[in-house]
C-alpha cells in the first residue's frame, strides 16, 4: 500500500503557507497531497563532476516554492505539469536510473515533496541504492528542510539567484529571497563538508553554487559574486561556484523587461569580475550556452 506523508499545515519551504495538503489542498508550490513526477533520466548537461560520462540520473518534480518570471521549467514549476505516483514507484525510478549507469541520483526542485522522497530513498537504499544524492534546488530552503535532509542528500547543487530583494521579488516573487538562500547555503556548506571526487572525478560530497546572469542586471551578478568570494574565505574548500549564461527568456520573461538572452558585453563583466575576485577553481559557461535544448521534455519519460 502507498505511503503518504501531506502535511495538514505545510511549512516545507519559507512561503510557510499552510496549505492543508493532507485534504488535497495545494499549497504556494502548486503541490497538494500526491507525489508527482514529470521525467526521469540520464541528464547530461549538468556540471561535468555531476553529469560526467554516463549522466546524471534527474527526476524532475512537479512544483515550486518560487515564481521565476523566466523559469525554463515552467510547465513544471508554475504549470504543475507531472504524473502522479506512490512511494514505492519513486523508490523503483531510483534503483532503474542506477541500472541505467547514472554518476548519482539529481531530484530538481524537491524541497515540495521531501517526506515523501525521504521515505522512497530509504525503500531504495534497502533495496541496493548506492549512489550519492543530488539536491537541485533554487536555494530557496528553510534552515529546518536543509536539516531535514541530513543523511539523505550528499551533493547540494544551488543557486543564488540575486542579492536584491527588489530584483528577488520582480522577478521570483520572493523579496526575501536573498536572505533566506545566504543562509541557507551556508548550512548547505556546513552540512556536505569539503569536496570529494571518486577516481573518475566524479563529485560525491560536497556543493556546487550557481549563478545565473540575468540581462540587464549584471550589477547585481557583480553583488551575488561578492557574496560567493565571502563564502569561498569562509569555506574554501566546500564548494565550486558555477556561473552560468544560459538564460533564454522562457514564460513570462518578456513581461519583466527581460525578454532577450544577455549580451557577450554583459557576461565578460561578470566573468572579469568573478576571475579579479578568484572564483576560477569552478565552471564558467561559454556565452554560447544559451540554447534550448537543454531544456528537457517534460513527457513523463522513465515515470
Amino acid at each position: 500500500m502507498s505511503v503518504s506523508f501531506p502535511p495538514e499545515h505545510c511549512t516545507l519551504c519559507p512561503r510557510l503557507c499552510g496549505a492543508d495538503r493532507a485534504h488535497a489542498k495545494a499549497g504556494f508550490c502548486g503541490a497538494a497531497d500526491q507525489l508527482k513526477v514529470a521525467r526521469a533520466g540520464l541528464h547530461h548537461w549538468e556540471e561535468p563532476c555531476i553529469s560526467g560520462t554516463r549522466g546524471s540520473g534527474t527526476v524532475f518534480f512537479s512544483g515550486c516554492s518560487l515564481k521565476c518570471c523566466y523559469c525554463q521549467n515552467f510547465p513544471i514549476s508554475a504549470e504543475a505539469r507531472g504524473k502522479e505516483i506512490s512511494i514505492e514507484r519513486l523508490a523503483e525510478i531510483f534503483l532503474e536510473l542506477q541500472a541505467q549507469g547514472a554518476h548519482n541520483i539529481n531530484l530538481v526542485t524537491p524541497g515540495q515533496w521531501r517526506p515523501w522522497i525521504c521515505a522512497a530513498l530509504d525503500i531504495a537504499r534497502e533495496k541496493g541504492l548506492h549512489l550519492p544524492i543530488v539536491c537541485n534546488t533554487g536555494g530557496y530552503e528553510t534552515l529546518e528542510s536543509i536539516e531535514a535532509w541530513r543523511g539523505y542528500i550528499d551533493i547540494w547543487l544551488a543557486d543564488l539567484k540575486y542579492d536584491s530583494p527588489t530584483l528577488a521579488a520582480e522577478l521570483s516573487g520572493a523579496a526575501n529571497y536573498p536572505q533566506v538562500a545566504k543562509d541557507a547555503i551556508r548550512a548547505m556548506l556546513q552540512q556536505a563538508g569539503p569536496l570529494v571526487y571518486d577516481e573518475q572525478g566524479i563529485l560525491q560530497k560536497g556543493t556546487i553554487l550557481r549563478h545565473l546572469a540575468i540581462p540587464g542586471h549584471v550589477q547585481d551578478s557583480l553583488a551575488v559574486l561578492e557574496t560567493i568570494a565571502a563564502l569561498k574565505a569562509e569555506f574554501p574548500n566546500h564548494f565550486l561556484p558555477s556561473l552560468m549564461s544560459q538564460f533564454t527568456p522562457f514564460y513570462k520573461a518578456a513581461e519583466h523587461g527581460i525578454g532577450r538572452r544577455i549580451t557577450t558585453y554583459e557576461y565578460r563583466k561578470v566573468i572579469d569580475r568573478a576571475i579579479e575576485l578568484g572564483l576560477t577553481d569552478g565552471y564558467m559557461q561559454e556565452k554560447s550556452s544559451a540554447k534550448e535544448e537543454y531544456t528537457p521534455s517534460f513527457d513523463f519519460t522513465g515515470v
